[in-house]
């Protein structure tokens, strides 16, 4: 379907092209147009007001004088006839090419004058010029027209041809004509210089993309040389020669400029390459500023190397573009293929080894290259502000995290600052208890151990003692909490509870494993600590045993503590009228985040444990 609106889209624009050269044919069958190809010449010097009267010789238009006389610089003076039937019919007449300056005589009266005939030379050559004759200009029979072209031989100085006809028809190929030697140009040079001070503007911007700042020197100094082919004079330059050479150091320096662009936007640092580009460029600028002459007239000796110089670039950018999978370079690549293979007709024309023209098709195809280049400059620099978005919700991201963790730590320390506090008036209170309450405790135990004895003092002394034990299991779970692990805290308890149980005739074995490095913290090791105090507890008071066996052993993440006795047991079934001893332990177990184990056989003795996880 596609291939089907491409065909009937070419057919629309054959049949609008052949409708169009149909009608021009018509028009011309109807106002035919006389083209004079034949004149005469004759050369004078600068300041002559008229053409010497002997000295003629005929020539054919397009005329260039260098190839008559090759040094000649000043005025030549051309002179062609024709006749007229009818001198009651305006007719128009155009020149299609004057160069450099120019003054126009019909049959003795002056129709134009430039501004400069001398130097600084005016810059004719540029347009085509467009004149209406009538009477009495016009004369029935043979007219004759004098044009004064001033040049200088080194910039190919000479007359076009002369078209007489209908007012309409010349004046439609004066308009045609001016599309294609300067309105083109005019465009070129405008899109030039908007690009490249938009690239640079980019440029300054974002100094580390280079080529960017190389894409706008190509665009400018391609702006600069365009500038000629707009220009009606030499100014701000003082000369025809001073404007040539600076033309060709311009173009010089939009090639070189280019080659550079073109190595950067293919990524590559070729120094040396770069240094000897850019050192040409600056002789070529300095020679058309200190000797202009020499610069103007040898420009070929810049200009043709220039040229080859830019082929071998865009041919092997072209190559480079077909084995690098990206699509920046294939796109400018493809824009650089079509204006590359027109301008091979402008530079044979420009050699001399195609017929002249004055139509410049590489103008035509100047806009593709420009814009172009700016979609693959564009594309870049569109890639390089998604890598930058990119780049920022990354670091957005990772500033979302780090904030969050942050936050997480000042609310860790903030946690930690408050269990400080709570430890220090902890540990306030607990030496209060013991410098107060515990002095006061151990001297109760003192006094009435030295105090006759009967079986109330004994009584009262063995509580006096468990309050003391308990005072001292606060204490050592408190004060000992930053620098004692879990088996340094048991050693305390271990030795009192052996002495207790040796004291009633029970054997004691005690298991500690891999406790070396384990810390539960101070409520949670007093919690433990009291469990385990409890289950002794219950065992000297309740069961009647023998021997009692206390395991503590760390497995992985799991601490594991037991107490095992061959008393008389019990059913667990009514443990609870036994007392609170159970529901303590198993309150302190859920505190643990653990699980509390009984085994109890009424005759077979009892087991208490404690499964917990390790913080």
């Amino acid at each position: 379907m596609a291939r089907l609106r491409v065909v009937v889209l070419l057919g629309l624009l054959a049949a609008l092209t052949a409708c169009a050269r149909h009608a021009h044919e018509r028009t011309e069958a109807t106002h035919p147009v006389l083209t004079l190809t034949q004149a005469e010449a004759v050369r004078s010097d600068w300041n002559a007001a008229a053409p010497p009267a002997t000295g003629w010789v005929p020539v054919k238009l397009m005329d260039y004088w260098d190839k008559r006389w090759p040094r000649h610089d000043g005025v030549v003076w051309y002179r062609l006839h024709w006749n007229q039937t009818d001198a009651n019919a305006p007719v128009g007449i155009l020149l299609d090419y004057v160069c450099m300056a120019d003054e126009v005589w019909v049959n003795g009266s002056l129709l134009y004058r430039d501004t400069h005939l001398v130097e600084p030379l005016s810059r004719s050559w540029i347009v085509p010029q467009h004149f209406m004759l009538d009477r009495p200009l016009l004369r029935a029979g043979e007219n004759t027209l004098l044009v004064r072209a001033s040049g200088l031989a080194a910039y190919q100085p000479g007359l076009g041809t002369v078209s007489i006809g209908a007012p309409a028809t010349i004046r439609a190929s004066y308009e045609q004509a001016m599309f294609w030697r300067f309105n083109i140009h005019l465009f070129n040079f405008a899109l030039s210089t908007v690009l490249g001070v938009l690239f640079l503007m980019f440029w300054l911007l974002r100094r580390r993309e280079t080529v960017f700042g190389w894409y706008a020197l190509t665009t400018l100094f391609g702006a600069a040389y365009d500038w000629n082919f707009v220009a009606s004079s030499t100014w701000p330059l003082a000369s025809t020669d001073a404007w040539e050479g600076m033309n060709a150091a311009m173009f010089l320096a939009s090639a070189t400029t280019f080659c550079v662009f073109l190595l950067r936007f293919c990524e590559l640092r070729w120094r040396r390459t770069e240094a000897a580009l850019l050192a040409a460029t600056v002789a070529a600028l300095l020679m058309a500023l200190f000797a202009p002459h020499a610069m103007g007239v040898w420009r070929n000796v810049w200009i043709v190397p220039t040229i080859a110089l830019d082929y071998v670039a865009i041919l092997a950018f072209q190559w480079h573009a077909v084995r690098t999978p990206r699509a920046d370079l294939r796109v400018m690549a493809a824009c650089l293929a079509v204006p590359v293979l027109v301008s091979l007709i402008d530079l044979l024309v420009f050699f001399e080894i195609l017929p002249a023209g004055n139509n410049n098709l590489g103008a035509v195809t100047s806009p593709l290259t420009l814009v172009g280049m700016g979609f693959a400059v564009a594309w870049r620099f569109s890639a390089a502000m998604r890598r930058v978005e990119g780049f920022n919700i990354e670091l957005r991201h990772e500033v979302e995290v780090a904030t969050a963790q942050l936050s997480d730590t000042l609310s860790r320390e903030h946690t930690l600052a408050l269990a400080n506090t709570r430890i220090g008036e902890r540990l306030n209170l607990v030496r209060d208890l013991h410098d107060g309450f515990g002095g006061s405790l151990l001297g109760a135990i003192t006094t009435l151990e030295q105090s006759p004895p009967s079986p109330e003092t004994t009584r009262t002394v063995a509580t006096l003692k468990e309050l003391r034990d308990d005072l001292r299991l606060v204490i050592d779970t408190t004060t000992h909490e930053q620098d004692t692990d879990l088996a340094g805290l048991l050693a305390p308890l271990r030795h009192r509870w052996s002495q207790r149980l040796e004291a009633a005739g029970i054997d004691s074995r005690w298991q500690l494993d891999d406790l070396d490095d384990c810390r539960l913290g101070a409520m949670r090791s007093l919690d433990l600590l009291r469990f385990l105090q409890e289950a002794l507890t219950n065992v000297l008071k309740h069961s009647g045993a023998s021997k009692v066996h206390v395991d503590v052993q760390r497995s992985g993440d799991h601490l594991r503590a037991g107490v095992r006795d061959d008393g008389r047991g019990f059913d667990p079934a009514n443990h609870g009228s036994r007392g609170a001893g159970l529901a303590s332990m198993q309150s302190r177990a859920a505190r643990l985040g653990g699980r509390l184990e009984l085994l109890a056989i009424p005759g077979s003795g009892a087991s208490v444990g404690l499964d917990m996880l390790l913080p």
